[in-house]
């Protein structure tokens, strides 16, 4: 359900597309210091996301390495690091250790019961140390769940909750740009959970899944009832996002928000174009 938020390099200027590379890479490195290889397999580009987005409100230089890894062995990579890094990698952790624990709970799969174990002893400090997040997190979790064992289609109810997580999320610390901050974490979360439900809707209906879009897909109208969706979502989330006074990596910041979001998006409006067109080739022969 996460990656949907990432930059879209060819509007990049390679400096800027560098250091956004180093923002990713150093948060894959506090994964690995953190949480070993494991903590590296949940790695997300929504995150790296995050940490720009704090590291620009609240004005902290990220200390600046390289080095090797296992996907770049014989160039030294660029890794970006501070505090909202660390923030981040808990973060991700910590959804992906109550994910695993949900599938579990919710469909008994034995991978997600062998995962939530691998990590829960890793997971158990971060969970401690972020109580409010945590809380919020398990609950709407949960509440999707409900969702989904109900079949909803009222696409609002469970991407209401994806949001509500996400906004808790983009919450640092309580002062006065909280409200900005959830208002944005609220309608990006919403986002994801309508753009991921979108991406999986034909593997959805071909493997008997959940998906809130199952019953509107038909109608002649549903692709622009979905892109109608996806941005007000992001108009909601870009409206709270120039309210806040960011101002270092504002450009990398504006190409995601702006045309990062859409990649995916567009990728799958290809794959059906093609699609399209082959199907009316075929009719023609």
């Amino acid at each position: 359900m996460f990656g949907y938020v990432t930059a879209y390099e060819p509007e990049l200027k390679v400096k800027e597309f560098h250091k956004y590379k180093g923002y990713y890479c150093g948060l894959c490195q506090q994964l690995k210091r953190n949480y070993g290889h494991l903590g590296q397999l949940t790695l997300t580009y929504d995150m790296t996301f995050l940490i720009i987005i704090l590291t620009s409100l609240y004005e902290k230089e990220p200390d600046v390495t390289r080095g090797r890894c296992k996907v770049h062995p014989f160039k030294k990579q660029l890794f970006l690091n501070n505090e909202f890094t660390e923030y981040a990698a808990d973060m991700n952790l910590i959804l992906a250790y109550y994910h695993l624990v949900d599938d579990w709970e919710d469909e008994h799969k034995a991978s997600a019961l062998i995962g939530s174990k691998a990590l829960k002893r890793r997971v158990q400090k971060a969970i401690q140390k972020y109580p409010r997040q945590c809380r919020v997190i398990r609950e709407e979790l949960q509440n999707l769940s409900i969702y989904e064992k109900n079949g909803s289609t009222m696409i609002d109810e469970p991407a209401g909750c994806f949001g509500r997580l996400m906004a808790e999320i983009f919450i640092y610390r309580e002062d006065h740009w909280a409200e900005k901050l959830r208002c944005m974490g609220f309608y990006l979360g919403k986002y994801i959970y309508i753009m991921d439900a979108y991406d999986d809707l034909d593997n959805d209906l071909k493997e008997g899944s959940y998906n809130p879009l199952k019953n509107i897909c038909r109608e002649p109208d549903y692709e622009e009832r979905c892109r109608n969706m996806l941005c007000m979502m992001l108009g909601e989330a870009s409206a709270a996002f120039e309210q806040l006074p960011l101002l270092v990596d504002i450009d990398i910041l504006r190409n995601i928000l702006y045309d990062g979001v859409w990649k995916r998006y567009r990728k799958l409006q290809e794959q059906k174009e093609k699609k399209t067109t082959e199907e009316q080739q075929d009719r023609k022969e």
